[in-house]
C-alpha cells in the first residue's frame, strides 16, 4: 500500500506543470533571498559591515547575475539548442565557471587594481568584494540556471 501512495504523488508531480520562468521574478528573488539571509546573519552575529554588504554587494551582484544569466538563457523566448540538449548539471557547471570567473576578475579589479592605479583608497569593503562577488555569482547562476532548465522541455530531434 505505501508504494501506491508514493507512486501517486510522483505521478501528480509529473503531471503538474512547473511554475513558468519569469525573469523579473527570478531577479527579485535573487536580490531578496541573499539580502534577507546575509542581513539576518549580520544582525545575529553583530557584524554591521555584513548587514550593509547584504543589501548592496551581495544582493546586488545576485540580482545582476540573475538578470544576465536569465536573459541569456531565455534568448528571446527560444532557448539555444545546446542549452536544452546538455544535462542540466553540465549546463549549470559551465555557466557557474563563467560567471564566477567574471565576478572574481571584477572583484580583483575593484579591490586591487583601482586603489593601486587611481585616487580611490583601499578600504575594507573593497576587499570584501573579492569574496562577495564570486560567491553571489555562483549562487545566483546555479539557481537561475536550474530554475530555467526545469521549465524547458527538450526539443524534438
Amino acid at each position: 500500500m505505501p508504494a501506491t501512495k508514493v507512486r501517486r504523488s510522483r505521478d501528480r508531480a509529473a503531471v503538474r506543470p512547473s511554475r513558468p520562468f519569469i525573469l523579473w521574478r527570478e531577479v527579485l528573488t535573487a536580490y531578496a533571498a541573499p539580502a534577507l539571509m546575509a542581513g539576518t546573519a549580520g544582525v545575529v552575529t553583530g557584524q554591521r559591515d555584513l548587514v550593509v554588504a547584504a543589501c548592496t554587494s551581495i544582493a546586488g551582484t545576485s540580482a545582476v547575475v540573475a538578470f544576465l544569466v536569465g536573459a541569456w538563457l531565455r534568448h528571446g523566448g527560444r532557448p539555444r539548442r545546446w542549452t536544452v540538449a546538455v544535462p542540466r548539471v553540465v549546463l549549470a557547471a559551465a555557466l557557474v565557471v563563467v560567471a564566477a570567473g567574471a565576478a572574481a576578475l571584477l572583484g580583483w579589479f575593484v579591490a586591487q587594481w583601482l586603489p593601486a592605479h587611481t585616487a580611490i583608497p583601499a578600504t575594507p569593503w573593497l576587499v570584501r568584494l573579492r569574496i562577495d562577488l564570486p560567491v553571489s555569482a555562483v549562487l545566483a547562476t546555479t539557481i537561475v540556471t536550474l530554475r530555467w532548465r526545469s521549465t524547458t522541455r527538450p526539443s524534438p530531434q
